[in-house]
């Protein structure tokens, strides 16, 4: 097992190397959350994202011949891009095997520090069995993401620090893919603070941790959001140390981590991936659970490609009814689109996009269908506009 003085050793260990991120109190997600939420801004580390301390507290380990062996790793990105930078501030060779369809912003920014990156399989498993195969054939040392000691050490270090600026914390949530970053934090926890909740928070198709800790068989895939923490083959030794310090799984849905990153956008003023949402995600999904309690989260990665980021963004926007999308059957006569400008702005909306129909898209050749999207303050707002809109035409939501 993982103990406190490795978790103190490592911080030792990684100081310099690794930023001691701010951890804050955010009143806007306070306010929205019904906690008193403090959030660790690890996703300011060089690489984007909290692996860094694991991965610096491992390779600072390695004998003198593994460093001149290399280092191979497989990841879905933040972890690659972690050792890739560490392994090449010291000088070390590194190759990273990541799933085929990582988002590019992972892969490039991981070639960027020197790796040699190895695109294999569609999932973790796969690209953790070329990574063993790279092992055994190169004699490269086998860098694990969160079933090592080390790792789990150096990313207890995120933790220690949450700590040090609140030692009166009651809960703490952390993201749980393969399980480093919650075990370390819950060995943390118990030795500081015995009194603070630890949770860890799964995404619905892969909540793997939730299904061993039940005692159940593993079923998980599919797509997600949060693909940082999109893992099939979690870490035994984390596993083990979650069973033992008792540490309890929340899992949330996709809605709820794409609104947890549109929240962090709106009321934090900052950008994070899926996996980084889910601290959030979990605090608004479960809200009774948190309510005036002292709560630390972390956003623990912000590696996000700007296409989903802009797509999350909208798809919220639609789910709150900022956004409308409607299409209008109209006769096909002048004035009719007049009307519906004027509808719309004497309400004060925005009209973001047109398309009208005339020819082959109306049930009737004399009528016209519009398909408009309109931009509103809020869901109250929008549905003024469309009850407006409703009392000439007939319209339904797209």
């Amino acid at each position: 097992m993982v103990t406190f003085d490795d978790v103190q050793a490592a911080a030792t260990r990684i100081k310099g190397a690794v930023l001691r991120s701010p951890f804050l109190r955010s009143d806007g997600i306070s306010r929205i959350t019904g906690a008193e939420v403090y959030i660790k801004y690890d996703h300011l580390q060089a690489t984007g994202a909290f692996k860094e301390r694991g991965a610096a507290n491992r390779i600072a380990l390695l004998t003198p011949d593994e460093r001149k062996a290399g280092v191979v790793a497989m990841s879905a990105g933040n972890h690659a891009q972690a050792v890739a930078r560490h392994a090449a501030l010291v000088g070390i060779k590194a190759t990273i095997v990541m799933p085929r369809h990582t988002p590019a912003t992972k892969v490039t920014r991981t070639a960027s520090w020197g790796a040699n990156v190895v695109l294999h399989g569609e999932t973790l498993a796969e690209a953790a069995a070329e990574a063993h195969r790279l092992e055994q054939e190169e004699g490269l040392f086998f860098l694990h993401p969160y079933d090592d000691p080390g790792v789990i050490a150096g990313q207890g270090t995120m933790a220690l620090e949450m700590f040090e600026d609140q030692p009166d914390l009651d809960v703490i949530v952390a993201a749980t893919g393969g399980g480093g970053l919650l075990a370390g934090t819950a060995v943390v926890a118990r030795h500081l603070r015995p009194n603070c909740e630890v949770l860890g928070v799964e995404v619905e198709n892969y909540a793997a941790f939730a299904q061993a800790l039940a005692g159940e068989s593993i079923h998980v895939g599919g797509p997600t959001i949060a693909e940082g923490i999109a893992v099939r083959d979690i870490g035994q030794l984390p596993l083990a140390m979650l069973k033992a310090l008792n540490v309890p799984i929340l899992v949330v849905s996709e809605h709820a981590v794409e609104r947890g990153i549109a929240t962090f956008v709106e009321n934090a003023k900052q950008v994070t991936e899926g996996a980084g949402a889910t601290g959030l995600a979990a605090l608004l999904s479960f809200p009774e659970r948190f309510k005036g309690k002292k709560v630390g989260i972390s956003i623990c990665g912000g590696n996000i490609d700007p296409r989903i980021l802009a797509n999350t963004l909208m798809r919220c926007l639609l789910r709150d009814g900022r956004v409308l999308r409607l299409v209008l059957e109209m006769p096909d006569r002048p004035g009719m689109l007049a009307e519906v400008a004027t509808r719309i702005g004497a309400l004060g909306g925005n009209i973001l996009e047109v398309a009208h129909h005339r020819l082959f898209s109306s049930p009737h050749v004399q009528d016209a269908q519009l398909e408009i999207m309109i931009e509103a303050r809020d869901a109250n707002h929008g549905a003024a506009i469309e009850a407006s809109l409703a009392e000439v035409f007939t319209l339904r939501r797209l």
